[in-house]
C-alpha cells in the first residue's frame, strides 16, 4: 500500500481514469454517479491508500481570495476591488472568514495557502499556466472569476455579447471606420471581447481590417500603452472615426491623447469602453461603456464555494450598454442603460 501522505486526489483521479470532481463525489458518497464508477474509485483509493481525512464536508471554515501579483494592489484596481467586495459580502453573511493573497509564478502557493488555513479558493483574473498549476495543486474547492480553465467552476460576464453591443452601437450611429484597442489576448475576457467586436463587424457586412485592431504594448506602463495604441491608430492613412476599448481605463487614456492632438470627442471620433468603473461617468466627456455587475461576480463565486457548487462549468452574467456623451454625436440628454439581449450568433466562432 502506498504512503497515505504521498497520494493526492489528482493522482487518484488519474489512476481511476476519472475527473477530480468524480473522485470527490465518490469518496463523499454524493449522488450523480453510477455504482460502477463509485466502486471503481473506492477500489483505487483503497489500493493506493488515499487518506480520506483530507476530504472536507460542509461549509468551508475559511475562504481565500487569490489574484495575480501582476495586477498590482487591489486598492488601485477598480475592477477586482468590486469583485472582492461582493465575495466579502457573501462570506460575512455566511460567517466564513475571508483572507487575501497575491500570487505569481514561482511562489510556493500551496505553502502560502496552508498558512492562511484556507479550505476554499476564489481566484480572480488571469493566472499564467504555471501559477494556475500551483493553485490546482492545492487540491481545494476552487472557483475562478474573470478567467477560464478546463475542469474548474468559472464565473464571467457575457464578454462576447458585451463587445458585440458596444461595436453595434458605434456602427448603428454611423461610424465607418471602427477600431478596437485590446489588452493581452491570452486573457479569457479579452479574447471573447475581440470575438464580439469582429462578430459585430461581420454581421454589419464590414470587412475586418487588422490595422484597425491594436493590442497594448505589454512592456510599457499601462497609461503610456493606452496612449501609444491610440497614436498608432491615428497614424493610419485613414484614422478611425470610432474606437471600442476593451476596458474603461484604456478608453480614457486614448481619449486624453486624442484631445491633446486637437480632436473633439465625440464630434471627430467616438469612444466606448467596457466595465463601467466609477470614473467613467465622471470623465470629460462622460464615457459610454458596457456595464456589468462586478460585485455579483464575486458574490456568485463565493456563494458557489460556500454551497459546495464547484462542479466544472461556466456561469455567464448579463451586461448592459450604457450610452454617454463620448459616443453620441448629438447633445441629447443621456440615454438610459439598455439591457443586453442575445442576438443570433452567426459568426460567434
Amino acid at each position: 500500500m502506498a504512503d497515505k501522505r504521498g497520494v493526492t486526489i489528482r493522482e487518484l483521479a488519474q489512476a481511476a481514469g476519472v475527473s477530480i470532481g468524480t473522485v470527490s463525489r465518490a469518496l463523499k458518497g454524493q449522488p450523480g454517479l453510477s455504482e460502477q464508477t463509485r466502486s471503481q474509485v473506492l477500489e483505487v483509493a483503497e489500493k493506493l491508500g488515499y487518506d480520506t481525512a483530507k476530504l472536507r464536508t460542509g461549509k468551508p471554515r475559511r475562504l481565500l481570495f487569490l489574484y495575480s501579483r501582476h495586477l498590482g494592489s487591489l486598492a488601485t484596481n477598480p475592477f477586482y476591488s468590486y469583485v472582492l467586495h461582493g465575495a466579502e459580502t457573501v462570506c460575512r453573511e455566511a460567517g466564513v472568514p475571508l483572507s487575501l493573497l497575491s500570487v505569481q509564478s514561482g511562489d510556493d502557493i500551496a505553502g502560502q495557502v496552508r498558512r492562511h488555513e484556507a479550505e476554499a479558493l476564489l481566484g480572480a483574473g488571469y493566472f499564467d499556466p504555471d501559477t494556475m498549476e500551483g493553485i490546482r495543486r492545492c487540491e481545494l474547492p476552487l472557483v475562478l472569476v474573470d478567467h477560464f480553465h478546463p475542469g474548474v467552476r468559472c464565473v464571467n460576464d457575457d464578454n462576447q455579447q458585451g463587445a458585440w453591443l458596444a461595436t453595434r452601437h458605434l456602427l448603428d450611429g454611423g461610424a465607418q471606420r471602427v477600431a478596437a484597442i485590446f489588452g493581452p489576448p491570452t486573457h479569457y475576457s479579452v479574447s471573447l471581447r475581440a470575438k464580439g467586436f469582429r462578430r459585430a463587424l461581420f454581421e454589419a457586412g464590414r470587412l475586418f481590417d487588422p490595422d484597425y485592431e491594436v493590442t497594448l504594448d505589454p512592456v510599457m506602463e499601462y497609461r503610456a500603452a493606452g496612449r501609444d495604441a491610440m497614436r498608432r491608430l491615428l497614424a493610419l492613412p485613414q484614422p478611425p472615426d470610432a474606437v471600442f476599448a476593451y476596458n474603461d481605463s484604456t478608453a480614457m487614456f486614448a481619449i486624453e491623447y486624442c484631445i491633446e492632438q486637437g480632436l473633439r470627442v465625440p464630434e471627430d471620433i467616438r469612444f466606448i469602453g467596457y466595465d463601467d468603473i466609477e470614473e467613467a461617468a465622471h470623465f470629460k466627456p462622460p464615457l459610454s461603456t458596457v456595464k456589468m455587475d462586478k460585485e455579483a461576480l464575486g458574490l456568485v463565486a463565493a456563494r458557489a464555494l460556500i454551497d459546495g457548487d464547484v462542479e466544472p462549468g461556466e456561469a455567464s452574467l448579463p451586461v448592459e450598454l450604457v450610452v454617454r456623451e463620448s459616443s453620441r454625436i448629438d447633445a441629447a440628454p443621456e440615454a438610459p442603460a439598455r439591457k443586453a439581449r442575445r442576438q443570433p450568433a452567426a459568426a460567434e466562432r
